[in-house]
């Protein structure tokens, strides 16, 4: 009985609370037809709570999400194939797509004509500003019965996940250096003199077979050095974003960590299309994880990038993945300078061919305090990184157009 009260609509309950009140004022003022009416309108909203809860709605959901993975202010769809094989009729049917409030209002559809055996494909637009990893579903038929005196839900179906990435802005063409490196051995050093034989070799390592020793290369350079077997050269970029809590400012989507998430994104997405392999790192290491388990490609980082959240970390102790990161081109994110990041800094920056830096001044973010403008990657620009500003006003394209102004021997477009 609790459950089937429970379904009553607030029409419903008025009838009941009508119907009782009915009961009640005729039995105290002697009124037997007044007590007729009263039971005839309390007994009808639970009629109709028996009547529905003896329906049994059994049908069945397919859900497809075109794309799953789609970024900021971009739309997708969701496709419903709702079917049924009862042999009984149902009328009409209301069903509902549960939706996160960030993917928009809800997805109601009012299915009617319904036969015995029936199937209906409804499809609606879903869209988010935000990133982060949302669960569609399940959905939710609701039934009730002509008066609207009672409603009763059921989920049916399972749940599906979409994810939405950082939103991606265009970027400009910079010369860059650095990056190029053979699979699997050092970067190549700077001999010199610039013969081929001296490209094919690298220093001797511990345990390499002694027939592969370049003794000539060895006798101009004072130390063993070993040809290489293996020369598949590629360009490769690793993108550093700070996402440590104390190193940015604000709440939400206005915060500085999601100007940097956007930066980060963008500068990853620039340079795959440009030819580089590229790597994402945070404050958490390689990908976000351990590094035995690298987030490579730009499709990967922007997946880790849309739910990425701000680290409980004091210091930017990043571990390198192995050789992938060395010799290359790294692109950091950076927040708020703390005093010791300078370490981790200037050993980036030895290992790197090339570092620049989009420098956040986070200050802006907050709005008790002024910010420090250009000033803000000062700090940076003295570790030898080719660095510049950016506050919320500012656009990330004209940013990364600052960092290229300054020329480079020997640079790459990118």
């Amino acid at each position: 009985m609790r459950r089937h009260l429970s379904s009553l609509t607030l029409r419903g309950r008025a009838f009941v609370a009508a119907g009782a009140t009915a009961v009640v004022c005729a039995i105290g003022f002697g009124q037997p037809a007044l007590t007729r009416v009263g039971v005839l309108v309390l007994a009808l909203p639970l009629l109709a709570a028996l009547v529905v809860s003896r329906r049994k709605h059994d049908p069945t959901v397919a859900r497809t999400i075109w794309p799953r993975l789609l970024r900021a202010g971009e739309t997708a769809r969701i496709d419903l194939v709702i079917a049924s094989d009862r042999k009984r009729a149902d009328g009409a049917l209301l069903v509902e797509d549960t939706l996160p409030y960030a993917l928009g209002g809800r997805a109601r559809f009012v299915l009617q004509g319904l036969g015995g055996a029936w199937e209906r494909t409804v499809s609606y637009p879903v869209r988010s500003d935000i990133r982060g990893r949302y669960v569609v579903g399940p959905v939710v038929a609701r039934l009730g019965d002509p008066f609207g005196l009672v409603e009763r839900r059921r989920a049916i179906g399972g749940t599906a996940q979409l994810t939405v990435t950082p939103r991606v802005v265009p970027l400009p063409s910079i010369p860059l250096t650095g990056g190029w490196q053979g699979a699997g051995e050092h970067r190549p050093q700077a001999f010199a003199s610039g013969s081929a034989e001296d490209v094919s070799v690298r220093e001797y390592r511990r345990g390499d077979d002694l027939r592969r020793v370049h003794w000539r290369s060895s006798a101009r350079i004072g130390e063993l050095m070993v040809r290489r077997e293996e020369q598949p050269w590629e360009a490769h970029a690793t993108v550093l974003l700070d996402n440590r809590r104390l190193a940015h400012r604000g709440q939400g989507p206005a915060s500085s960590l999601e100007a940097a998430v956007i930066a980060a994104a963008s500068v990853a997405v620039h340079l795959e299309q440009h030819g580089y392999a590229v790597q994402l790192c945070t404050a958490d290491g390689i990908g976000g994880g351990a590094a035995g388990d690298p987030t490579l490609g730009a499709e990967r980082a922007l997946e880790h990038l849309a739910v990425l959240e701000m680290a409980h970390r004091t210091t930017l102790d990043v571990t390198w993945s192995g050789e992938q990161a060395r010799g290359g081109v790294v692109v950091a994110v950076l927040g708020g300078f703390l005093p010791d990041d300078n370490a981790a800094l200037r050993r980036i920056r030895h290992d790197a061919g090339a570092a620049l830096a989009l420098v956040l001044d986070v200050e802006q973010w907050s709005p008790s305090r002024a910010g420090l403008g250009a000033a803000a990657a000062a700090p940076v620009t003295s570790l030898a990184w080719r660095a510049t500003g950016l506050g919320p006003r500012d656009h990330l394209d004209a940013a990364w157009r600052e960092l290229g102004r300054a020329p480079v021997r020997g640079g790459a477009r990118a």
